[in-house]
């Protein structure tokens, strides 16, 4: 019972008290990336690709190590305290919820500089001339692939390979997020973790796209799950991110909306393929995608209770029988 005990305990935390806001760990991580990042990232087009992969091993790869090492001379209880920090640190529902209102509420009071103020703040794009129609798809557009890299991924990868990979998700993910963009800095240096952050997230970007397929026939609409576990399949083909796709395209299915469209990335403009379907992508929406991230954490939370009940029953039995 102690994965789901875990995953609990970590998200009542990250309810009541969100991100620690004197000292995070993505934080202090991040600087020290940025300073490795300035070091490593010179020279030729190979010698970048290299220092990523160094940058990228030195950065991530001690900590898991760490812990396999504490796991040597812990005792039980302070391990499982330390495993609900982990899955706590990492996981991002709280945040999540908050950065996707502070969006939302000023949409739903027609206070667009607010919105477009906020929305920056989540998107890698230029959003001082989006109209609220603009603002709310590429909010719900994060709500729904933040909540796979930020929460479910999380929640997943603690119950497949516990808080080791947990942490190797998230810092991947992180390093992703901050070098993996196809500019002349970036290129060579931030492909080797965005390539392996793809890998990372191709597991449970497959089962967060059939969690939220699941809540559509949950919500009685039987249909939903064929219809988007079938468009997370195909429109995550010519999506920028495979991972990103699948997970976007299930939940623009299950939410009956349709994303994608033009975008300004970095002053160019791009034409993203359409995923889901549905209607025009309005404010609500961007609820809709933060409730949806909800119930996909909860269900996943009860299936793991589930197999845990299942699996205590079956060695019960087992035992019984030998």
């Amino acid at each position: 019972m102690m994965l789901s005990f875990t995953l609990f305990a970590a998200l009542i935390v990250d309810h009541f008290i969100g991100e620690p806001k004197r000292f995070h760990p993505l934080v202090l991580f991040g600087k020290v990336a940025k300073k490795i990042e300035r070091k490593l990232n010179h020279g030729s087009n190979r010698k970048r690709f290299l220092g990523g992969m160094l940058a990228w091993s030195l950065l991530v790869l001690p900590i898991p190590l760490l812990y396999v090492g504490l796991t040597l001379i812990f005792p039980y209880y302070l391990l499982v305290i330390i495993n609900v920090y982990i899955v706590y640190w990492a996981v991002a529902l709280n945040s999540l919820n908050v950065h996707g209102m502070k969006i939302y509420n000023p949409l739903q009071e027609n206070d667009l500089t607010q919105a477009q103020h906020y929305c920056g703040y989540i998107v890698s794009r230029d959003t001082s001339e989006l109209d609220a129609q603009a603002i709310s798809r590429a909010t719900t557009e994060s709500m729904l692939e933040n909540g796979h890299d930020g929460v479910t991924a999380t929640l997943i990868y603690f119950v497949l390979g516990g808080a080791p990979l947990v942490i190797i998700h998230r810092l991947s993910n992180t390093l992703d997020a901050m070098w993996g963009y196809r500019t002349e800095q970036f290129n060579y240096f931030g492909k080797f973790s965005a390539r392996l952050d793809d890998i990372l997230g191709f597991v449970s970007g497959k089962i967060t796209a059939l969690l939220f397929a699941l809540l559509g026939f949950v919500k009685g609409n039987v249909t939903t799950v064929g219809k988007a576990l079938s468009n997370a399949y195909q429109q995550s083909k010519q999506y920028k991110s495979h991972n990103g796709g699948w997970v976007m395209a299930s939940g623009a299915t299950v939410l009956n909306v349709c994303l994608g469209g033009k975008a300004v990335y970095f002053g160019k403009t791009v034409q993203s393929p359409q995923l889901g379907e549905g209607e025009v992508v309005q404010s609500k929406h961007i609820k809709g995608s933060l409730i949806l991230v909800k119930q996909a954490t909860l269900l996943w939370l009860l299936l793991v209770f589930i197999s845990e009940i299942i699996a205590i029953s079956t060695g019960i039995l087992i035992g019984q029988v030998t």
